[in-house]
């Protein structure tokens, strides 16, 4: 974790803008408040980028939108859909207060938030290397993306007190076949999409949720999606692999 933190005060000290990029669907859960603290305390400007904004709906980007502003400017994106990086360039021209010089612009964050996609999005082409498997920038990269600005590409930072598997299996770090309780993290999943957008996991697996906890829904998601033992009984392990799949692929929407 010490390179982590070598690394991040280097892409500090060296840009003259950062972005923090979160995941949307997570947008606290993956913010680095201590990376933030080393901005403000380099008395650098941020702009928070609320990448994946084509997996939640428009009505929760907009609220989180507004919260997070109060922090630093924040902006939504989809690299996929390619909504939202004219914006991205257009604030990041606006807050850099450069002059005659190319803005230098480090990009931090989680592993697999989508940096990288960031960075192709607002460089309108394949610049920065892009996999669906995290941790997939292993060093520093430096990216030009036109128009006077050149990016700071990072490896994943991750927390420096970061050892919880649930999160790690929510945002992606870990993929399915690498989670020791796939069942717990399926219920931090539902959970989480429950107390955002219920109708959402209702209309994926063509359900119908009423005073079930989070278990009893998995067990609903189970029946319909027919991951049962040969005695009919839930098969817990099959339908929380199935549902952190459809997580993680950005099928199962918030």
């Amino acid at each position: 974790m010490a390179s982590y933190k070598l690394i991040v005060k280097d892409v500090i000290r060296k840009a003259d803008v950062l972005l923090e990029v979160v995941d949307a669907r997570f947008p606290d859960e993956t913010r680095n408040s201590e990376v933030e603290a080393e901005i403000i305390n380099a008395k650098k400007s941020f702009i928070i980028v609320m990448s994946k904004c084509d997996l939640v709906s428009q009505d929760i980007l907009e609220r989180n939108k507004s919260r997070l502003s109060k922090i630093a400017p924040t902006v939504f994106i989809s690299a996929k859909q390619r909504f939202g990086t004219t914006m991205l360039r257009h604030k990041i021209l606006e807050i850099a207060n450069v002059k005659g010089s190319d803005i230098v612009v480090g990009i931090v964050g989680y592993p697999n938030t989508g940096k990288s996609s960031v960075i192709n999005g607002v460089a309108g082409r394949h610049k920065a290397g892009t996999s669906s498997i995290s941790g997939h920038t292993k060093g520093i990269q430096i990216v030009n993306a036109g128009s006077r600005i050149r990016f700071i590409d990072t490896p994943g930072i991750i927390p420096f007190d970061e050892h919880d598997e649930y999160m790690q299996g929510i945002l992606g770090i870990k993929d399915s076949t690498h989670l020791k309780d796939p069942t717990g993290v399926a219920l931090k999943i539902i959970e989480k999409v429950c107390s955002v957008n219920k109708t959402a996991l209702e209309s994926f697996y063509k359900i119908v949720i009423d005073n079930e906890d989070s278990y009893g829904i998995l067990e609903l998601i189970g029946k319909q999606t027919n991951c049962l033992k040969k005695k009919g009984e839930i098969d817990d392990t099959r339908v929380s692999i199935r549902i952190i799949n459809d997580w993680q692929r950005g099928l199962l929407l918030m």
